[in-house]
């Protein structure tokens, strides 16, 4: 029976910490499935075509693990996971705060589906500290963001930063 695992995110962008996870997550797993959140809520600076490209792109450099396929969503975690033929949950930690976060979402996924785990894998140490969120701030504010994402990435970022 092949074992199915969704690592879902919004990859705005996408970073050198989501590659690891990727990479560490296709050791536990046949199949990867990677769930490009929609979330609108979020206000994201790439459009979700280019997110989702982003991701496809970063998985040029992942060799044959595991299968992986890019998927965008929208709506509530579970349906996804269950819609995609899932049985984990793929989560990546980077400090306590996070895990405080993904500690209740853990709580109300099994409420609704108690079928599914959730695995936490904890960021590499040079990766610990690179959030999206601060590596858009970096780049807005004409910062070397070079360490934190890939050079396809980085062009990216700095094209929308120059578009104003």
């Amino acid at each position: 029976m092949k074992r199915t695992a969704l690592y879902p995110g919004t990859f705005d962008p996408m970073t050198n910490g989501h590659l690891d996870i990727i990479r560490r997550a296709c050791k536990l797993c046949d199949k990867l499935v990677i769930g490009v959140a929609i979330n609108s809520g979020k206000n994201p600076l790439f459009s979700l075509a280019e997110r989702t490209g982003m991701v496809k792109e970063a998985l040029n450099d992942i060799k044959g693990d595991c299968e992986v396929d890019v998927v965008p969503f929208e709506g509530l975690l579970i349906h996804f996971v269950e819609n995609v033929g899932a049985s984990m949950i793929v989560r990546g930690l980077r400090a306590v705060s996070d895990f405080e976060f993904e500690y209740q979402m853990v709580g109300m996924n099994h409420k609704l589906n108690p079928d599914i785990e959730t695995v936490f894998l904890m960021a590499d140490a040079q990766n610990q500290a690179i959030a999206s969120r601060l590596v858009k701030e970096i780049a807005s504010l004409g910062g070397d963001v070079a360490p934190f994402v890939s050079a396809s990435v980085k062009q990216k970022l700095e094209d929308k930063f120059s578009q104003g």
